[in-house]
């Protein structure tokens, strides 16, 4: 003989939730393991400073790649979470170029009021005397999201100078943009 038990929400013995449901059969919070990770790629080369990085994003779209959860959208490089909590967010890149000793920054920037941002993270990759060196740059930062409507981040790259570029490719990540949940906020 089976049984079926139907319920909203599960609770531990302290009477903390540790899986609720939305009623249609999708889990809202689990304390079980991540619920949301998403990534997103650059698809083409960017060549000039950008504040924000506002075109050629994708979610990755690999066979083998799949989001777990509502995941986060994207408009005018503005990213946007589906669920509160705190994020690990991850901006990798790759660079290269034909410059001479030139620097190239990168910013994960935040906002809690959805207006003004601070730079959370930045990370830097340098260009010295030789023609397509390839560098990588990396920078992450927690992020809690305590209100799905003001809480936003955006990347910006900055001092690009002539001949230098932020690899982008819509087959492979070269540039990317990862964003996970790691529990409430």
């Amino acid at each position: 003989m089976s049984s079926i038990l139907k319920v909203n929400e599960l609770k531990d013995s302290g009477g903390n939730a540790i899986i609720t449901s939305d009623g249609s059969g999708n889990v809202t919070q689990s304390k079980a393991g991540i619920i949301e990770a998403d990534m997103f790629r650059l698809t083409a080369d960017l060549t000039a400073n950008a504040n924000p990085i506002s075109s050629n994003i994708e979610r990755v779209d690999d066979a083998s790649f799949s989001k777990i959860g509502t995941g986060v959208t994207v408009s005018s490089g503005t990213f946007s979470f589906a669920k509160t909590g705190i994020y690990l967010v991850m901006f990798n890149s790759l660079a290269s170029g034909t410059g001479d000793n030139d620097n190239v920054f990168l910013d994960l920037k935040g906002t809690t009021n959805n207006s003004t941002y601070d730079v959370l993270a930045t990370g830097a990759g340098g260009i010295f005397e030789a023609n397509n060196v390839i560098s990588t740059m990396f920078c992450q930062a927690y992020f809690d999201v305590t209100d799905i409507t003001t809480h936003k981040i955006q990347f910006e790259l900055s001092s690009v100078d002539s001949g230098n570029r932020i690899r982008g490719d819509t087959a492979k990540n070269e540039t990317t943009f990862t964003f996970i949940r790691l529990g409430d906020t």
